[in-house]
């Protein structure tokens, strides 16, 4: 009997066969728009047609288990990192509200509708920069209200967005790693840690991601290792004063602690 076709997944690149990948639950082969029937492609979010979200059984029945697993890592991803993102909001608190973007990644010049942020502006009069950092903030405001319909809706124009910056600080790797650890995908977020560091030697972005993805998978070698590079580097990078430092205070000072506390006899 000949075995069915391999394909590789469009999302995640693992071999798969089926109609689902085993390894990510991306719906593999056509799927179709519920709203108005416009063909997809299988890692589609949103129609590029209509921009509604893809909602359709089809697209619910793909998340499952590794939906369920990702609900567990954000969770955890929350309690270390909520308290930064709680920090930085207020000081953005000022500026214009996060958008209720029907599609982020779209040039067109229409008007969002409002959503729990308030009214939206014209997504055409944001950068690529801007459309970034409202939907991570939007999406950390989700999850602590523990929103998974609007996580889910709006991480992938988030990740989206980071893909069209024209260039990528470690501030913004950092917040692109949260919202792949924030959906359970570690390697992505590790991949972004390396990229920090490599980067920019030294910066603690990169062991505060690390630490956590370590803290995620249980691996306490790994989450010793980082703890202790966070700590060799600290107070040498604390000493250069970094904008993105005190955006997100909270965090370092909080892996700070942690990591001392877990060096004491």
């Amino acid at each position: 009997m000949t075995p069915p076709a391999s394909v590789s997944c469009p999302t995640c690149g693992a071999p798969a066969t089926g109609s689902f990948c085993s390894g990510c639950g991306t719906r593999l082969g056509r799927l179709a728009c519920a709203h108005c029937q416009a063909e997809l492609s299988p890692q589609a979010r949103f129609c590029h047609r209509c921009g509604q979200p893809v909602d359709s059984l089809a697209r619910k029945s793909s998340v499952g288990r590794s939906d369920r697993r990702a609900w567990l890592v954000a969770g955890t991803v929350c309690v270390l990192l909520v308290a930064g993102i709680a920090y930085k909001v207020s000081r953005d608190a000022s500026g214009p509200a996060a958008p209720d973007m029907a599609n982020a990644g779209s040039s067109a010049g229409a008007v969002a509708t409002a959503g729990p942020s308030g009214p939206a502006p014209d997504i055409s009069s944001m950068t690529p920069r801007e459309r970034f950092d409202r939907l991570y903030n939007r999406i950390m405001q989700a999850s602590e209200r523990r929103d998974s319909a609007e996580v889910e809706r709006f991480t992938p124009m988030a990740l989206g967005a980071y893909q069209q910056l024209e260039t990528r600080d470690a501030d913004a790797r950092y917040h692109a790693a949260v919202l792949q650890m924030q959906v359970g995908n570690l390697p992505a977020a590790r991949a972004l840690a390396d990229t920090i560091v490599k980067e920019s030697p030294g910066h603690l972005f990169g062991y505060v991601i690390r630490a956590t993805a370590a803290r995620l998978q249980n691996e306490p070698a790994a989450l010793a290792r980082a703890q202790k590079d966070f700590l060799s580097h600290y107070e040498a990078e604390m000493r250069l004063k970094r904008v993105e430092y005190l955006e997100h205070r909270p965090v370092v000072e909080q892996l700070k602690g942690d990591a001392e506390k877990s060096q004491r006899p």
